[in-house]
C-alpha cells in the first residue's frame, strides 16, 4: 500500500525522469542533425525518410541511455530533497533508510519494465530503419556485412564457401558446395565460377557448373556451362548484415543465435552479446538507482552541482567499462556473459559500499 511518502517521492522520481527525457532527447536529435545535415543534403535524403529516421533514432539511442537518464534524474531531485533538509526530516520521523528507499525501487522497477519491453520488442523494429538509413545516407560505400572468404556450415552435412559476395547483385564468386553422408564421408562436391540468386523464382544460377560424385572410389563428373537449380538457403542469408541481431526481438534473436551456432558462424559472440546486454539494461536501472540515492541523499557543501558532476563521471566510467568488455567479447573470444556481468558486478559492489556509507 502506498503511503504519502511513497507517492511524494515516486511522483518526483517519475516527473523528473520524464523531464530529463524531454530535455535531452531533443538535444540529442538536434546535435545529430547538426552533424549529419551536410550528408542528408548531399545525398538528397527525402524528408519523410529523415523524419522516420529520427523517430527510430529516438527509440534506439533513448533506450540505451534510459538508465543514465534515470541515474541523473534521481541525483537531481534527491539532491534538492537533501538541500531542503527534507530527507533529514523524513529520517528523523522514524522512517528507516531502507524504508526511504522503497519508492525509489518501485520507480526503478517501473523503468526497468519499460526498458525490458522496449529493448526486447520495440527497439529491434526501430533498429531496422535506423541502420538502413545510416548505411544508405551516412555510410555510403561502407560494407554492412562480411563479403570476403565466406564459409558456412548449413548443418551437419552441408558446407558452402564463396570467395567474395556482392550483396547488391546477390552474386557469390568461386562457389563451392560440399555434401557429406551420415558417416561424414564426402558424397559429392559442386563448384562454379559464380552463383547468382534469382529472386523472381527463388532459384540459383550457377555458371561453369561442375559436380563431382564419389562412388566406390570412382569419381563421376558432370559439367554444364550454366545451370538453374534450387538450394535450401538464400544467398543473402549467408552473410547477414552486421547489425542483424539488433533488429530481432527476444524470440527471433534466440532462434537466430541457435541457427548461427549450428552453421558454425565465427561471429556468434557478437549476437550473444547483444542478447545479454538487453537483459543487463534493466538490472543496471536498479544498480544506478542505489548509487544515485546513496550519493545525493547526503547534504554536501558543493550541493547539487557536485552530485551531478559525480553522477556524470560515474556514467562515463560505466559506459567505458561496457564498451571495453563488449569489444573484448566481439573481437577476442572473451565470454559475452562475463563481458556483461563484470561491469554490473563492479558497479553493484560500488553501489552496496555507497549505500552502507550513506546509512551511517
Amino acid at each position: 500500500m502506498f503511503t504519502i511518502l511513497d507517492r511524494y517521492i515516486l511522483k518526483r522520481y517519475l516527473v523528473t525522469f520524464l523531464g530529463m527525457l524531454m530535455l535531452f532527447v531533443p538535444i540529442g536529435i538536434m546535435a545529430n542533425l547538426a552533424e549529419k545535415i551536410g550528408k542528408i543534403i548531399d545525398n538528397e535524403a527525402p524528408l519523410r525518410e529523415v523524419i522516420i529516421f529520427y523517430g527510430n533514432f529516438t527509440l534506439v539511442i533513448g533506450n540505451l541511455l534510459l538508465p543514465i537518464f534515470l541515474f541523473l534524474s534521481i541525483i537531481f531531485f534527491t539532491s534538492k530533497l537533501a538541500s531542503n533538509t527534507e530527507i533529514v526530516a523524513i529520517l528523523s520521523s522514524g522512517v528507516s533508510f531502507n524504508r526511504f528507499l522503497r519508492p525509489y525501487f518501485i520507480g526503478a522497477t517501473m523503468v526497468a519494465i519499460l526498458i525490458f519491453f522496449m529493448g526486447m520488442f520495440i527497439v529491434p523494429h526501430a533498429s531496422i530503419g535506423f541502420n538502413e538509413f545510416e548505411y544508405k545516407y551516412f555510410k555510403r560505400g561502407r560494407q554492412d556485412r562480411v563479403t570476403n572468404n565466406i564459409f558456412n556450415q548449413l548443418d551437419g552435412s552441408n558446407y558452402l564457401y564463396v570467395s567474395s559476395f556482392d550483396p547488391n547483385r546477390k552474386i557469390g564468386y568461386n562457389f563451392t558446395y560440399e555434401y557429406f553422408d551420415s558417416i561424414q564421408k564426402l558424397d559429392y562436391k559442386i563448384s562454379a565460377s559464380n552463383i547468382r540468386y534469382l529472386e523472381k523464382d527463388s532459384t540459383y544460377r550457377l555458371t561453369n557448373y561442375v559436380k563431382r560424385k564419389l562412388r566406390d572410389s570412382v569419381e563421376i563428373m558432370e559439367t554444364k556451362r550454366r545451370l538453374d537449380t534450387l538450394f535450401a538457403f538464400k544467398l543473402d542469408d549467408l552473410t547477414p548484415v552486421s547489425y542483424v541481431a539488433e533488429t530481432k526481438n527476444l524470440f527471433e534473436l534466440n532462434e537466430f543465435i541457435e541457427d548461427q551456432k549450428k552453421k558454425g558462424a565465427s561471429n556468434v559472440n557478437a549476437y550473444v552479446l547483444v542478447k545479454y546486454k538487453r537483459w543487463a539494461l534493466p538490472i543496471a536501472a536498479f544498480i544506478l538507482t542505489i548509487i544515485a540515492v546513496a550519493v545525493s541523499s547526503v547534504k554536501r557543501r558543493g550541493g547539487m552541482g557536485l552530485n551531478l558532476a559525480f553522477g556524470i563521471g560515474v556514467a562515463f566510467v560505466y559506459i567505458f567499462f561496457d564498451k571495453v568488455f563488449g569489444t573484448l567479447a566481439e573481437q577476442s573470444g572473451f565470454s559475452p556473459l562475463l563481458a556483461v556481468v563484470i561491469p554490473n558486478m563492479i558497479f553493484g559492489i560500488f553501489a552496496i559500499y555507497l549505500l552502507i556509507k550513506a546509512k551511517r
